[in-house]
This record gives structure tokens, sequence and C-alpha cells, in this order.
């Protein structure tokens, strides 16, 4: 038996390749590579390129692999993106997403494990917000997230395909022993963006309004380590092997930092300010979202080992320098 991961040369995809790897399991990758790279891939690890829409590939590689279950990452993930260019994200997060799902009903393939997001909650009434909240997505990629999530509770119903849908909060941080981390060169996630800016591979780096409702003004976002997140599907994996209940579980810490708390967490990893400017809003931002994640720690066992927000800053600050070197060497 094997797992498929989709999206397994991409950020998180690749954490999660390495964490399955670690643990002894036979990892296929399925992934375009137009995002991935495929030197970010655990080497124990099978890398196919190609399409997660095409049913007839996946179908093949069930047959070929006789998978018990997939862990969906493939996907689109900029907000702002998404708000400019919706059709886009409805294509490749919401179509594609049921084709691979189909693929799984018909192949037998019995597990499904799926990257959702925090942005299904959009601007919950209650912070930290837990998973019975009002889901009320504001932008198209919330919405898109949010539609594959009740594809997989419908197949479940009508099929009886078991799923987890994993719903991150803001993803930060690289491997700890230092074997892949955020590799995209223009990534909008913000701790990325800082620790390029203050490397000097940014000239600056914007900060999107300061007018919000929170202490400072600036959005206030829950940080979770990379390294626990690919925790977490491994604690999914094994609660749907073991015939847990089917569902969706929030992925965070609980603790909200504002940007310009990470623009201080970023200057004093790297011992030097951070050339930031004020900037308007971008469309599709919550003012604040922070995790309640009491169900996954209670249901799944998920005990989270790496939430200071300094070590998270120190781990992709590293990386961040890595790949410059990686890249003046070239």
């Amino acid at each position: 038996m094997a797992v498929l991961v989709t999206g397994g040369a991409g950020y998180i995809g690749s954490h999660m390749v390495y964490a399955l790897a670690d643990a002894g399991e036979d990892v296929v990758v399925l992934d375009n590579l137009t995002t991935g790279f495929w030197w970010a891939i655990a080497p124990q690890a099978k890398l196919v390129e190609g399409d997660i829409g095409d049913e007839a590939l996946v179908g093949q590689l069930a047959k070929d692999h006789k998978f018990d279950a997939i862990i969906h990452f493939a996907g689109s993930i900029v907000v702002p993106e998404s708000v400019a260019d919706p059709l886009s994200y409805y294509l490749n997060n919401t179509v594609k997403t049921r084709s691979l799902i189909a693929a799984a009903v018909k192949a037998g393939i019995p597990r499904f494990v799926f990257s959702s997001t925090a942005a299904v909650y959009g601007n919950p009434e209650r912070v930290p917000v837990e998973e019975n909240a009002v889901l009320a997505p504001i932008s198209p990629y919330g919405s898109s997230k949010l539609m594959s999530e009740w594809m997989l509770r419908d197949s479940h119903a009508a099929y009886g395909l078991q799923y987890v849908a994993l719903r991150y909060f803001n993803v930060a941080g690289a491997d700890p022993k230092g074997r892949t981390g955020q590799s995209t060169p223009r990534a909008t996630h913000l701790i990325k963006v800082a620790c390029q800016t203050v490397l000097g591979e940014r000239e600056q780096m914007d900060i999107f309004g300061n007018d919000y409702d929170t202490p400072d003004g600036t959005c206030l976002r829950d940080y979770i380590h990379v390294s626990d997140l690919a925790q977490a599907h491994l604690d999914a994996l094994k609660h749907l092997r073991h015939g847990g209940a089917s569902g969706a579980y929030n992925c965070g810490y609980g603790q909200g930092y504002s940007v310009l708390d990470i623009v201080r967490a970023v200057e004093k990893a790297a011992g030097k300010p951070v050339n930031a400017r004020m900037a308007p809003r971008r469309a599709g931002d919550p003012a604040a979202i922070v995790a309640a994640s009491a169900k996954i720690k209670q249901e799944m066992g998920w005990t989270p080992r790496h939430q200071d927000i300094d070590r998270i800053v120190e781990s992709a600050l590293a990386w961040e320098d890595y790949l410059r070197q990686r890249n003046e060497a070239a």
C-alpha cells in the first residue's frame, strides 16, 4: 500500500513527503511542477509529473500502487489573486479536486486528507474560531476550498469515502533539518516576504493596512510551523486508518500575531531592520483570525512542538539564506 501526495513538490507538500518517508511510508507524488520543485521532494518518493484533473492518470496510478490514501495539497493559494481571477481558482481548486475525488471513488481509495484553509470562515464573529463557526468566506480562494469540503462531505455520505479536511491557519517556517522550505521566489507568505526583505532579496515590503480593528491596526494571524502541520496530516492519516470519524479540523496554535509583531520578530532574528512601508488594504483579507484547536488535539492527539514564533522565524530565515546562497552559486 502507498500514499498519493498531490502537490508534493510544493511548500507544505514537500514537508509532508519527508514526514511520510521518515515514517516509513511508500509515497508517490503527483505534481505538475508549475510552482513546485522536483529537488524539494524526498529522494525516497516517486515523482509523477502530471495534473490532478487527469482522472485516467490518477486511476492508472491507483492500479499501479494500490493507494490506501490520498493527501491533497495541489491548488492555488493567493487570496488577492483569487479576487482578481476567480474562475482560475474555481478551476484549479474546485473542478480539479472534483476530478481527483471522482478518481479516488472509482479506484476504491478509501481515505482522503484535504488541504483546506481558515479562509472558509471569512471574518469570524468570535476569535479563536471553532470548527462549528459560520462558514462565510470572503474570497474566491476560501469559497473554492469550502466547495471542496462540501464535495468530500457528500462523497462520504454517498460513497463511504473517509476524509479529514484540515483548515490551515498561516503556515510558516522550514524543515528543522534544512531539507526543504518555502522556495517559491515571489511567494506572498508574510514571514517569507519579511525574510527576503531583510536579506536584500526584496528592496522593501508592504504592510497592507494599519486601520484594522486590532491592537496595532495591522492584521492578526495564527502562525503554525510547517512541521507541526505535517504532523497533523500524519495524525489525520492514522486517525482515518483506525476508523476515526470524518470531518474538518483546525490547524493552528490559538495565538495571534500582528503583521508588525512578525516584522519585529524577523528584525530580531536577523539583527537588522526590515524595510517596510504602509500600503492600502488588500481585497479578501480578514482583520483577525486565530484557531481554536482543541478538537484536533483531543480527537487525534496532535501535539505541536514548534509553536515558538521566534523559532518559526529563525527556521524561515535560515532557509531563505540557504536559497540565496544556492542561487548565487548556480
